[in-house]
């Protein structure tokens, strides 16, 4: 329970502005993009400097209450969720892009600050921050730090964990600390930023962050290819990068979710034949035009060797603008049409059309129906399994056999049950899947090293076993 005593202490640090506790604002936070679940806290405090941050922090450590970080809400797993009430703790304030250093090619900026508006501010310094997410219109940094977040250009780029060089965290007992340097390269002791990144709330709360940018490519390329057979366009994935090409972008998007999408969007009717099962959405990028024009002719060649309609070559930015509106709002088509988990499976490139396969297969056992699309460049496939008219008892009976089956054969595809997504509430459970009995119990040694007396998002990640 929160007191009026710590009620008072809470704007004592941030001001009584920035104190929430009616229920329209405790519901808002509550809930993420993660099915229909909503967990509210007792309480929503919005701090705007490390030093407040550390302030609420010290105060929940001395009460043992139980602390959920948040960001901008758009996750995918529950990450925050106040399962176990508590201090819904938002770093929405604190959003200033502190210092883009042109010298050395980085970026210090906080949690709180937009993905696209970091890429927009640094694009303006002719650099780039190629970080991806299909959110980045809404998501927070922060947010990508606790996720791990990924995207569409991680096939070519790398995921969040590859740009952070440093971050300034504040410790559940209210302890301020730099995780790593400055540098690009760093042997010093134990990796603590990477363990950081990922963590998903559960070790700390990331106040500060030190990114790396590289230089901003000038042009790109971007193609459409249909096909009638899902598991060939699977298939073509790992044949392009055989044939020695590595696109910016490879997406895979199967027949439904276009139709579900188009729905929803606004885009050009892309005027499919009934017989198109999938398409895939691929981009090169790079200085040289002649060189990107040369690679898009490698991809038709090696596309060509599957059953393909006629390919859609994206000419004008107008075009390339549609492509990718189709592509990133595929998940909210979704949404909009019915109630859905979204799984997060990864495998690697050549075992997709198996996992593709699978999925399917597994569908029809247990009776449910499955959209599929993904980042295919980097084996990548998020399954929404939808409701429709799926009575509420077999949703709730079934789809978690089914589910179980998805990650059991993603693991015996050398693959794993999260790609960018995280684990957070929905996952926990199945960890065991992917880790054994030792392995688990190292992770939560190192959470109960960092988080003593777990106020910090407990609740999350691990199985229900592990909860102390």
């Amino acid at each position: 329970m929160i007191t009026t005593e710590i009620k008072n202490k809470l704007i004592e640090i941030v001001g009584t502005t920035y104190v929430f506790t009616d229920d329209e604002t405790l519901n808002d936070y509550g809930k993420d993009h993660t099915e229909d679940f909503v967990f509210p806290p007792n309480i929503v405090v919005k701090p705007a400097s490390t030093e407040e941050v550390s302030g609420i922090m010290k105060l929940a450590f001395e009460y043992e209450i139980p602390v959920v970080p948040i960001g901008a809400r758009t996750g995918l797993s529950g990450g925050i969720l106040a399962l176990h009430k508590g201090i819904g703790l938002s770093l929405e304030r604190l959003n200033k892009i502190e210092k883009i250093d042109e010298e050395n090619l980085q970026v210090i900026i906080q949690p709180g600050v937009i993905t696209e508006v970091l890429q927009n501010a640094v694009a303006q310094k002719g650099l780039m921050y190629p970080v991806d997410p299909s959110s980045k219109g809404s998501c927070f940094i922060g947010g990508n730090i606790a996720e791990n977040a990924g995207g569409a250009r991680a096939v070519k780029y790398g995921v969040t964990k590859d740009y952070v060089l440093n971050l300034e965290v504040v410790l559940p007992n209210g302890e301020i600390i730099w995780t790593g340097a400055n540098t690009l390269k760093n042997a010093t002791g134990y990796n603590l930023t990477q363990l950081i990144v990922g963590s998903e709330g559960t070790l700390g709360i990331v106040t500060k962050i030190v990114l790396k940018l590289i230089p901003a490519v000038q042009h790109n390329v971007l193609l459409l290819v249909p096909f009638f057979k899902m598991e060939q366009a699977a298939a073509a994935v790992s044949a392009i990068f055989k044939a020695g090409i590595v696109p910016s972008a490879l997406e895979f998007m199967e027949r439904d979710a276009i139709d579900w999408t188009m729905k929803f969007t606004e885009v050009p009717d892309l005027n499919l034949k009934p017989e198109i099962e999938a398409h895939l959405l691929i981009e090169v990028d790079g200085n040289y035009p002649e060189v990107l024009m040369s690679e898009a002719e490698k991809i038709l060649s090696v596309v060509e060797e599957y059953e393909i309609d006629e390919m859609l070559f994206a000419d004008t930015q107008d075009q390339k603008n549609a492509l990718w509106k189709l592509r990133r709002n595929v998940a909210e088509a979704v949404k909009q049409n019915t109630v859905y988990k979204e799984e997060d499976t990864v495998v690697p490139r050549y075992e997709l059309p198996k996992l593709l396969i699978g999925i399917k297969a597994i569908g029809e056992k247990y009776g449910f129906k499955s959209i599929c699309y993904g980042h295919a460049g980097d084996g990548n496939l998020h399954v929404n399994i939808v409701k429709l008219d799926m009575p509420d008892e077999l949703w709730k009976s079934e789809v978690p056999k089914g589910v179980k089956e998805i990650f059991e054969l993603t693991k015996s595809l050398n693959g794993t049950i999260s790609g960018e997504h995280g684990i957070g509430l929905v996952q926990k459970e199945f960890l065991p899947i992917v880790f054994s009995d030792t392995e688990l119990n190292l992770m939560y040694q190192i959470k109960k090293i960092f988080d003593p007396k777990n106020i910090m998002n407990p609740g999350k990640i691990f199985p229900s076993t592990y909860q102390h």
